[in-house]
């Protein structure tokens, strides 16, 4: 048996572990699942007092024992742990009782302005993810013999645009590559490909729907479903996706920290929180927990599966609405009716309004001669909308963007359109519809 064979045995009994619990567990009624919950996070406060410096000294600063915390609603008596916080707090963050040879250094793609390093369990969280993914994608059919295509902003290798892998069953395509050059070559690769199922980033498969409809061409006859994930996908996203590929579009919500997982169902495009994963607070501007379905806030968790660096009550910085408490799937898990996005993907008014780029619908004829787009905001009640316009736009095109936004912001927002060659993508491959640059000083009082 060769050594990367032997070092991939303990992932996979993780993975066959964590699977196996997920096929049980979607079975359990709302209390086996509260109890589960309550003894993993009761697992999870002694782990970190015993081990972890950090939260060693805030249970002491607050003269708190972990027994103190009997239920996820208990939580409230801990601090929130902001990304600021886990930055200046790292080293204190690993638990003692873990070899230095376990911790696997990770950071987020800095979308949000502030880049946030943690550590993962070697050769267990990646494992422990892939679990959830695939339970997760079970509910659309998935099965890891069928062929995926995935748009995620892989560099492939030098002037190359894709390569097979597991087993030459996915086919990695590099969203860095994706122009109206290079696409005609995509399609044709992805129709020969035959795949079951297109994963990626929502903006990177909605470049390759918008050619696809603007050509007229026709969709992928294998495929049955996209998988989006890593991005916020919209209303007018999933709209174009589900009208060029003729097939579910299914959604998935999570962040890199391993603290929050939801996912849609066969039956929903609510978001099913994954209760063995995490716990799930959403929290008003006033810090307290909102109440009742349709009520938005902000995304406050705490990780339960990751105890070589715990994240107690940490701060996503993601706003989402809250679901109701059934689905006709039958599956008893909390739910989001939608997720809105991050603080940094919201534009804001004059008079101190939030509004979501779920709000802002760019699947309308008034962008047919746009060929991408992003906003750019430094100041309350302005901003800037980048465009690289297609051979057809004219100023016709440019009135009719501006009457309708100003429509859409309800004239809080002054508009100016700037025309630009090119947009650039992150470094992790994604495109951002906004970038919010709005001094912290201006995000004060926020309604």
């Amino acid at each position: 048996m060769t050594a990367r064979v032997l070092r991939l045995l303990p992932a996979y009994s993780v993975y066959r572990e964590t699977y196996a619990l997920l096929r049980q567990s979607c079975r359990w009624n709302r209390e086996e699942i509260a109890g589960y919950q309550a003894e993993a996070l009761s697992h999870l406060l002694e782990h970190a007092y015993e081990n972890v410096p950090y939260y060693r000294r805030i249970f002491r600063e607050r003269s708190l024992a972990p027994e103190d915390i009997e239920t996820p609603a208990d939580l409230a008596l801990l601090p929130l742990l902001t990304r600021e916080i886990l930055q200046a707090n790292l080293p204190d963050l690993k638990a003692r009782n873990y070899p230095e040879s376990a911790f696997e250094y990770v950071t987020t793609g800095g979308s949000t302005g502030i880049p946030v390093g943690f550590y993962y369990e070697r050769g267990a969280s990646r494992a422990r993810e892939w679990a959830f993914m695939k339970t997760q994608w079970d509910r659309v059919g998935y099965r890891f013999t069928d062929r995926c295509v995935v748009l995620r902003g892989h560099v492939v290798g030098a002037g190359a645009c894709w390569r097979r892998t597991l087993f030459g069953r996915w086919l990695l395509m590099s969203s860095y590559h994706m122009t109206g050059e290079t696409l005609p070559a995509y399609i044709d690769r992805i129709r020969k490909f035959r795949p079951r199922f297109i994963q990626g980033y929502p903006s990177m498969v909605v470049i390759l729907a918008r050619y696809m409809r603007e050509h007229d061409i026709e969709p992928f006859p294998t495929v049955q479903a996209i998988l989006c994930g890593s991005e916020n996908l919209y209303p007018w996203q999933r709209d174009l996706l589900t009208e060029t590929f003729d097939c579910r579009v299914f959604s998935w919500y999570g962040n890199s920290e391993q603290t929050v997982l939801a996912g849609e169902c066969e039956v929903s495009t609510h978001y099913h929180i994954f209760p063995e994963y995490g716990i799930v607070e959403l929290i008003g501007q006033d810090g307290r927990p909102i109440e009742g379905p349709g009520v938005m806030g902000e995304v406050v968790a705490t990780g339960l599966t990751n105890f070589i660096c715990p994240l107690i009550r940490y701060r996503t910085m993601d706003v989402a609405v809250l679901g109701a408490n059934s689905c006709a799937c039958g599956r008893p898990y909390p739910m989001l009716e939608r997720v809105e996005g991050r603080l940094q993907e919201f534009i804001v008014t004059k008079d101190r309004r939030l509004i979501s780029m779920t709000a802002v619908n760019m699947h309308s004829d008034i962008f047919d001669n746009v060929a991408q787009f992003q906003f750019h905001q430094e100041k309350r009640g302005m901003a800037i909308l980048r465009i690289v316009r297609k051979p057809g736009y004219g100023d016709r095109d440019t009135k009719r963007i501006l009457r309708e936004l100003d429509g859409k912001f309800d004239g809080d927002v002054d508009m100016t359109i700037c025309f630009v060659d090119e947009i650039p993508r992150t470094r992790r491959g994604k495109h951002r519809f906004l970038v919010q640059d709005l001094p912290p000083d201006q995000w004060d009082n926020l309604t």
